[in-house]
């Protein structure tokens, strides 16, 4: 399974981006999605996940009301639309596939990942 993550860039303070997330693999709709993201200095943290289904989404309350996260999976790829997007939101930003079907933020779920896309909000 490979993931690739596009869309990255920079931006200023109050626009909108979409992160897209390509798969490999014929069991792409057996699995949850996520998108986690990860700053200088920082642990890696949960933004977003997205069931195999694309029936749930759950989110970081960081990034509640203004990213939203969806899934095609004829297409075998994910999404993060990124709205009001603030400086401190700047980070790489990686998709993964979970071990499972329903929507989890714990980083250990999670088997596969990609190689991460960067995002800079300048304010």
């Amino acid at each position: 399974v490979q993931l690739q993550a596009s869309g990255g860039g920079l931006v200023q303070a109050g626009d909108s981006l979409r992160l897209s997330c390509a798969a490999s693999g014929r069991t792409f709709s057996s699995y949850a999605l996520g998108w986690f993201r990860q700053a200088p200095g920082n642990e890696r943290d949960f933004v977003a996940a997205i069931s195999s289904s694309g029936s749930r989404t759950t989110y970081a309350d960081s990034v509640k009301g203004r990213f939203f996260v969806s899934r095609d999976n004829v297409k075998s790829s994910v999404y993060l639309q990124m709205n009001s997007l603030k400086p401190e939101d700047t980070a790489v930003y990686y998709c993964a596939r979970a071990n499972r079907g329903f929507v989890t933020p714990k980083v250990n779920d999670y088997t596969y990942w990609g190689q991460g896309t960067l995002v800079t909000v300048s304010s």
